[in-house]
């Protein structure tokens, strides 16, 4: 069972700062051609002026196609990941997306998934990659979208997530409405097992943005971590009602039934979760499940006759 940072800012009330076309040419170190390419492609959407996750997106367009990705293998591969998870609007800012023998995989939930395949792979990523990335002090960030920005740099590496905290604390201070942030606070504390603050930012979330089916997921995460199996199911059913295809909230709200020893509501979940996931490892773990409650139910009715 597991909670999921979000990397991306739209909950985010901050003014964010835009850049016009040969701005992001010039900071990309990209040419005309190749990103009216890449809108052709359906890629990216045609626009006058772009915000800073725009260029982040670009960015990681560029560094797929250096590394001999295909236009239409990246386009396939984007929508084959929101077909699979639910909730999820950018693929490309909201996993970690690279290259992978001339296709994409992403790293979500823990593992590596390359989405055309429906296949769980090794990573292989240098680590080196993250570790050298620039950070900036948090002195010279301005903005809500800055701090939230650094966060999310900062918290993939182990030895900096103390920093990330901060950075996104910074964010919520000035962004009172950032659900994003209270999210991603919430899941640094979760991982941390410290379970009162990762259900105080998951709260806070709901409250900010009631419509937001993660803030939900979550939060029945952290109950169900602390035994208050009621409540972690109504969190579940309400990340469910928001988003009907969420996977890994039926999964969830599946094995808390099972807790809860009410194996027939768990079956409706653990067959809507199989329809959503027809390959990965939690598929066949679905399907078993079924399997089992049916037989024990056809068990009792036997006895019963």
């Amino acid at each position: 069972m597991q909670c999921y940072s979000y990397v991306n800012n739209v909950s985010s009330k901050a003014p964010v700062e835009r850049y016009n076309r040969s701005d992001v040419l010039r900071i990309l170190r990209i040419t005309a051609r190749q990103l009216t390419g890449w809108e052709k492609s359906g890629l990216f959407p045609v626009a006058d002026s772009y915000s800073f996750f725009d260029l982040l997106q670009i960015k990681k367009l560029r560094d797929l196609r250096a590394k001999r990705v295909r236009s239409a293998v990246i386009r396939d591969s984007l929508r084959a990941m929101l077909q699979q998870v639910a909730g999820m609007e950018n693929p490309l800012l909201e996993a970690g997306a690279f290259a992978a023998n001339s296709r994409v995989a992403f790293r979500h939930r823990g593992s590596v998934v390359e989405p055309l395949a429906g296949q769980f792979v090794m990573d292989f990523t240098d680590r080196s990659i993250v570790e050298s990335r620039k950070v900036h002090p948090l002195r010279t960030l301005e903005t809500a979208s800055d701090y939230f920005t650094q966060g999310v740099i900062l918290e993939e590496d182990a030895a900096t997530q103390t920093e990330a905290i901060e950075a996104y604390k910074q964010c919520v201070a000035l962004d009172p409405g950032h659900a994003a942030a209270y999210i991603n606070l919430g899941t640094l504390y979760y991982n941390r097992q410290d379970y009162a603050n990762a259900e105080r930012f998951y709260r806070k979330a709901v409250e900010v943005d009631p419509r937001y089916a993660l803030a939900y997921f979550d939060l029945g995460n952290v109950l169900d971590e602390t035994g208050r199996l009621p409540e972690a199911i109504r969190s579940y059913q309400s990340a469910i009602a928001l988003a009907s295809t969420y996977a890994d909230a039926h999964y969830n709200l599946a094995l808390a039934f099972e807790k809860a020893r009410q194996p027939r509501k768990a079956l409706r979940h653990w067959h809507a979760y199989s329809r959503l996931d027809t390959t990965g490892p939690w598929a066949i773990h679905a399907r078993n499940q079924i399997k089992k409650i049916l037989s024990a139910d056809g068990l009792k009715v036997v006895v019963r006759r």
